[in-house]
């Protein structure tokens, strides 16, 4: 048999994964003793596995997560307002298959954005679309996008992904102006899309922190609506870790 012709028309379908298989299964001649149907599929199965990985990849590249998390890092240690159940419930993405948001609160240090990155990585493991933006920094983007002609392509990609990450929501007051775009930003998404909001201030606050209570009653309606709600608490992780390790990782909230 002429094996380079059959590699050759392999590439050419682009099913190089399976071509590399199938150059690994001639050099190994243990591979004699399968039947055909099992070397077939393990040459199916390691271009199936190659090319979710590549798709894995770009779904984490596109997301520019903040932070690199993982629901199997997070500390559960008593005292942090974290509950294994509710977070192992949300890992399996029921949430995102409903539409509904996650709304992560508590002090500075405490985790959120961690937590938030962490729920937003599973997502993208099991194949959803992910989009992170801290809020203070999407909010100046949005209105300089209004005059350079961007203003659409942002909003299009925030309503397309299936989890938005609105990081650090309140950090600083927003003006009337600030509180239409994120109106704009919500809007587009309720119902249809699954948000995921970290801030330091309690929800009962939060409209008390805007300026126009109008838009306020509208931006909670749409984001408090069917919202799982996770309150850390707790002394600071970045001051608890400096205190054990004298080379600490990062830790944001």
């Amino acid at each position: 048999m002429l094996t380079q012709p059959t590699i050759d028309k392999l590439n050419s379908m682009k099913l190089f994964a399976m071509a590399q298989a199938f150059r690994d299964q001639l050099d190994r001649p243990d591979m004699g003793a399968l039947t055909f149907e099992e070397r077939f599929g393990l040459l199916v199965d390691h271009q199936l596995l190659t090319q979710e990985n590549r798709r894995l990849k770009n779904r984490l590249q596109a997301a520019r997560l903040r932070l690199t998390a993982s629901v199997e890092d997070l500390d559960f240690r008593p005292g942090r307002g974290m509950d294994r159940s509710q977070i192992m419930s949300l890992a399996a993405n029921q949430w995102v298959r409903s539409s509904h948001n996650v709304l992560i609160t508590g002090p500075t240090g405490a985790g959120k954005s961690y937590l938030a990155c962490a729920l937003a990585q599973k997502a993208a493991r099991d194949g959803y679309s992910v989009l992170y933006q801290r809020l203070p920094r999407l909010l100046d983007d949005l209105a300089i996008a209004r005059h350079d002609g961007r203003y659409h392509k942002l909003m299009t990609a925030m309503a397309k992904c299936e989890v938005l990450v609105l990081d650090d929501l309140l950090i600083a007051p927003i003006s009337q102006d600030d509180q239409r775009e994120l109106l704009e930003v919500v809007e587009e998404r309720y119902g249809r899309r699954s948000t995921i909001v970290t801030s330091q201030l309690p929800i009962k606050a939060w409209h008390d922190a805007m300026q126009d209570p109008t838009l306020a009653d509208a931006i909670l309606d749409r984001l408090v609506h069917n919202a799982y709600k996770i309150e850390l608490k707790g002394e600071s992780m970045r001051r608890k870790r400096s205190t054990l390790d004298p080379n600490p990782e990062p830790v944001t909230d």
